[in-house]
């Protein structure tokens, strides 16, 4: 069942340019799987829906969360369907059986006058207030990943662009337009990091290919260092650290787009997601934003006629 999940998630990495994280979570999720199916005398070659389901009645009797249990259940699918595609099993077991759905849950965001405190509190740090600066403008601006934000390559940043190149999920690329105030950030940031550099390179050290570099082993800032800085933000704001993370500041810039009247299409590709279902999370937003608009602007709206 190894060699099964080995040559899966090759074929994931080679064919489909699945991200490291996708191919540690198929991991993770099909080894148990199989763990699994070895206790009972089992293998991925003679294993039936029923057998599948009753694995998954078992994470549940764990006490396994819904959305747990859905991405389990997503990787046992995709590792079927490519067991049938490739001739090593005459069905697909996985086919017919209904995920547990996932609960839908509004996600954390913050208002606007708490994104401004933490722009506040970033540009009052005592070390590094200009990369620090650029950061949270970048976050904020674009809703970009953090993965996608700490390792921007400089050269994205060259040339006062209006919009910014970012290599998102699978290698794929888009477009993100960019604030004045994240420019501004951004042109201030350069002048300092270039000097920085400069001096490195007298001292004999390489230059750098990313915009936010760093000694560490990835060349970058790493996502943990700027999880850390965020938090250290948010107590300077007066905010609890327990509100704020690089993806709860990525779901304020979705959810205040849309409430200042951008479409769902257009957050869509500036997010990065794969389909419109996974952006309709905010439609509570757009909403709520509607009802304030016809009860505002509708001409029976404040009518008392019944």
């Amino acid at each position: 069942m190894a060699r099964w999940v080995q040559t899966f998630l090759q074929a994931q990495a080679a064919e489909l340019d699945a991200a490291t994280n996708t191919q540690l979570a198929y991991a993770r999720d099909l080894q148990g799987f199989a763990a699994w199916l070895a206790d009972r005398g089992l293998h991925f070659l003679q294993v039936t829906q029923d057998q599948i389901e009753s694995y998954l009645i078992d994470c549940e009797a764990e006490g396994l969360a819904k959305a747990t249990r859905a991405r389990r259940l997503s990787a046992i699918r995709q590792l079927f369907r490519f067991a049938f595609d490739e001739g090593w099993r005459a069905d697909n077991p996985a086919l017919q059986i209904k995920g547990p759905g996932r609960a839908q849950r509004l996600p954390k965001t913050l208002d606007l006058g708490e994104v401004d405190r933490l722009l506040d509190a970033a540009r009052a740090s005592k070390r590094d207030a200009l990369r620090n600066t650029c950061l949270m403008e970048l976050l904020y601006a674009t809703g970009m990943r953090v993965t996608e934000l700490v390792s921007l390559p400089v050269s994205a940043a060259r040339g006062d662009p209006r919009m910014l190149l970012v290599r998102g999920k699978g290698g794929k690329e888009r477009l993100v337009p960019l604030s004045p105030p994240a420019r501004a950030a951004m042109a201030d940031y350069l002048v300092a990091r270039d000097a920085a550099e400069e001096l490195a390179r007298k001292a004999g050290k390489p230059a750098s290919k990313y915009l936010f570099p760093s000694h560490g082993k990835a060349g970058h800032l790493t996502r943990h260092r700027f999880f850390a800085l965020i938090k250290e933000f948010a107590v300077t704001a007066g905010i609890s650290p327990s509100r704020v993370t690089p993806h709860v500041l990525r779901h304020a810039f979705a959810t205040h787009l849309l409430a200042g009247g951008a479409d769902l299409r257009s957050i869509q590709t500036m997010l990065g997601h794969a389909d419109i279902a996974t952006t309709e999370i905010y439609t509570h937003v757009l909403d709520a934003r509607l009802t304030e608009l016809v009860l505002q602007h509708h001409p029976l709206a404040k009518s008392d006629k019944p």
